[in-house]
């Protein structure tokens, strides 16, 4: 690794030399993808220098022990260079995880896609609460949550939930929540107190730009239409709730829950932009490898990717054979060892493909 660090430090140096011409501040594409490298790069060279300055201590410790005969000094050097080889080991691993290549989607905000699947209502509920928990990490995190469309039930629950997450690293954190969330637990409208499995649907897709995907006016059917809600409530008198179907993919997004009908317009055309942009990212990825190898789990929405047992207060992802019994504490945002333990399980698998 250490061979490639002149080079490194080349690459950096004619980085920082272009993001300095004026004419590259003015193409803000150009530099955009200047600086994502850069971001790359700064971090590799960084454990690169540091590690070359633990094997220069290690060797020098290593002739140290050879010439002293000093009893006390031979044991501190010791325990120096069991320290050095230590701290360099923890340094070559971080060094391969930061030579895997950026995913070009890295940066990325995101759409987040809750849906009821089995179970009913008790679904729903569920899906309240993935939203309550996805809610409270993106409070932690600084992120910005945006509610884009809802159908909610009765009862505090959601049939479908469309919301965008904003903020650093919201993509690299949470692309692994798609997939099918198993939940088990007794229902609140169970009188008999047995257990239930309901299951619900998240998508993640990385919000399109307006530079990423064009929507033509030609390829859309606008509806306008009046808002309804669950028992009468929130029915709008004008027709402010909007439906656009594109017409070349079928895709219909409906959004109803601003007043607004020209808000609820702009709403529905961002998830539909994100919606086009995942089913474009997603075909590339089918092109670049037959299974995404360097993903953990196959990315398809109908897999299952983790359980929810609450009598047990435990959650197991199933993709990593990870289970943790702390599911109240998760339930309340409490995700990084999740997130992380996903993040180096994927970086693994990337390592191992490369």
């Amino acid at each position: 690794m250490l061979k490639k660090l002149p080079e490194y430090e080349k690459q950096l140096a004619d980085i920082d030399e272009k993001l300095s011409r004026p004419e590259t501040m003015q193409d803000m594409k150009l530099y955009k993808s200047l600086n994502q490298e850069r971001s790359h790069l700064a971090p590799i060279i960084d454990q690169l220098q540091l590690m070359h300055s633990l094997q220069t201590q290690i060797i020098g410790a290593h002739q140290l022990m050879k010439e002293e005969t000093d009893q006390e000094m031979l044991e501190m050097t010791r325990e120096e260079l069991h320290e050095l080889e230590n701290e360099l080991e923890v340094c070559e691993k971080k060094t391969k995880m930061l030579l895997i290549p950026p995913d070009p989607l890295e940066g990325k905000d995101i759409i987040m896609e809750i849906r009821a699947g089995t179970g009913g209502e008790e679904a729903a509920l569920f899906a309240a609460n993935l939203f309550r928990m996805y809610s409270h990490y993106a409070d932690e995190k600084g992120w910005k949550m945006e509610i884009l469309s809802s159908n909610e039930t009765g009862i505090g629950g959601y049939k479908e939930l469309v919301i965008s997450i904003s903020g650093k690293d919201v993509y690299g954190s949470l692309r692994w929540e798609s997939g099918v969330h198993r939940v088990q637990r007794v229902p609140e409208t169970e009188s008999g107190g047995r257990i239930h499995t309901s299951a619900v649907t998240v998508a993640v897709l990385p919000e399109a730009e307006e530079t990423d995907i064009e929507i033509r006016q030609e390829d859309l059917k606008i509806d306008v239409m009046r808002a309804g809600g669950p028992g009468g409530q929130c029915v709008n008198t004008t027709d402010s709730a909007v439906r656009l179907t594109h017409l070349p993919t079928g895709l219909v997004v409906i959004c109803q829950d601003e007043k607004s009908q020209i808000k609820n317009r702009a709403k529905a055309l961002r998830v539909l932009r994100s919606r086009l942009f995942d089913l474009e990212e997603d075909k590339k990825n089918r092109e670049r490898a037959e299974a995404r190898k360097s993903q953990v789990g196959s990315g398809d929405r109908s897999e299952r990717i983790r359980t929810y047992n609450f009598p047990q207060n435990r959650l197991t992802d199933h993709r990593i054979n990870l289970t943790l019994y702390k599911l109240e504490l998760i339930m309340e945002g409490q995700l990084d060892e999740v997130v992380e333990g996903l993040k180096i399980a994927a970086g693994e698998a990337a390592l191992k493909e490369g």
